[in-house]
């Protein structure tokens, strides 16, 4: 799977995230403030989750329908749908 500049970008923010969480909880910043912060993170998390997921699921569905008869698009759904439940 190939991960366009879009998806290293969102990480890297949610890597400053982390980091200004770290510098927060170093400056005993206010308990609310922080987890305000960690929220907005696992927001961040889960739609970065769900942007890998869509765009790999896509790859994937082409490549199995090129295969004709022998694709397992129902699989592959499947394996999809388990993934972003366990993630949840």
């Amino acid at each position: 799977m190939e991960y366009n500049d879009d998806v290293k970008k969102r990480l890297r923010r949610i890597e400053g995230q982390v980091r200004g969480v770290l510098r927060m909880i170093e400056e005993e910043k206010d308990c609310k403030d922080v987890v305000s912060q960690l929220s907005a993170i696992r927001s961040a998390v889960d739609r970065s989750l769900t942007y890998i997921v869509t765009h790999n699921l896509e790859q994937c569905l082409r490549e199995e329908l090129a295969k004709g008869e022998d694709a397992q698009t129902e699989k592959l759904l499947q394996e999809a749908m388990s993934l972003m439940v366990r993630s949840g």
